[in-house]
């Protein structure tokens, strides 16, 4: 018998197969603002790609941001766009075809970050994200002649187990129809802040910022009784719009084990993205900068008929990406 280190579990998806949301799927999310969750892998497949990865994140001479400073929570943005691994991740059909059920049948994918929680980490904060300009007030992503959902569509992608005790996504059904935040306010980054915050008992904070600071009334309180947690197993995925007011919950240190999900970002090719950063072509996020040198969304179903966007038809490794639903 091989041992697991040997074990190929590469995925062989016949043509045929299509992952489309269902109607009863689709009015499921338009009411509740998420979906899920789905499976992507199973469990054992993705441990032994975390495995893997973890080793091909220490290699960052193809990184298209080599800039970004450790430590930084941009450290890790967009390795979709060096990682074979992620590059296959972010255009499976699993995941595609049911954006483009949300989306419509031409969709990107613009930006995928890591997020990390280790044992006695904070819960991240209540929040919604529209424009992704939160942390400096400017604009990243812009819709056109505004939209059904603002922000972008997340596929939450658990890499490890995600449990109630592990730091499992939380939500707040039907809130993605109200914006309780405005990120034009911009928020003050100290780093110091990390799990050091109780809020209603409960450790919450932002990776260094607080995003109640651009709450539009300063007196409105997140209503914690409406919250749904969705536990996830490694290899399960979660879709929601990031203008749903979502969080998640502390890692209590039961185990030692980390909690690591990938957020994979997606809209429809209508969508501008970095619009606002042509002229200094640098953005600052999560305590960091990175340049937009080597940066480009990725089409990942459908045409783009487009040419306000970067876009890259690689990796920076050669590696062609994937559209799971050409036309």
């Amino acid at each position: 018998m091989a041992a697991q280190s040997e074990v190929n579990f590469e995925t062989q998806l016949q043509p045929e197969q299509t992952f489309p949301l269902t109607q009863n799927e689709l009015e499921q999310f338009h009411t509740r603002g998420f979906i899920g969750p789905f499976t992507l892998m199973e469990p054992e497949e993705m441990k032994w790609n975390w495995k893997r990865l973890r080793l091909e994140l220490f290699d960052r001479t193809r990184t298209v941001y080599r800039d970004a400073q450790p430590g930084t929570g941009v450290y890790n943005y967009d390795r979709h766009l060096d990682i074979s691994l992620l590059a296959d991740i972010i255009s499976r059909p699993e995941i595609t075809h049911r954006m483009a059920s949300i989306l419509g049948p031409d969709v990107l994918c613009w930006r995928s970050e890591f997020f990390p929680k280790y044992p006695g980490d904070e819960g991240t904060d209540w929040h919604q994200v529209d424009t992704f300009g939160g942390a400096d007030g400017i604009p990243h992503i812009t819709w056109p002649n505004g939209s059904d959902f603002g922000g972008a569509m997340t596929a939450w992608i658990a890499f490890t187990d995600a449990s109630p005790e592990m730091s499992c996504m939380q939500f707040m059904p039907g809130t993605q129809r109200t914006m309780y935040f405005d990120e034009s306010k911009g928020m003050h980054y100290d780093p110091q802040k990390e799990n050091r915050k109780e809020i209603n008992g409960v450790l919450r904070g932002f990776f260094g910022y607080d995003w109640r600071e651009l709450q539009k009334d300063p007196n409105w309180t997140p209503d914690e009784s409406q919250a749904v947690s969705m536990p996830c197993r490694a290899g399960q995925f979660l879709i929601f719009p990031t203008t749903l007011m979502h969080a998640s919950t502390p890692h209590s240190a039961r185990t030692k084990d980390i909690r690591l999900a990938l957020a994979a970002r997606y809209v429809p090719t209508s969508v501008k993205l970095y619009d606002n950063m042509k002229e200094s072509n640098t953005v600052k996020e999560l305590g960091g900068t990175y340049s937009l040198d080597q940066y480009g969304a990725v089409l990942v179903s459908g045409r783009n008929e487009y040419t306000h966007n970067r876009m890259r038809s690689h990796t920076t490794r050669g590696k062609e990406f994937v559209n799971s639903n050409s036309r």
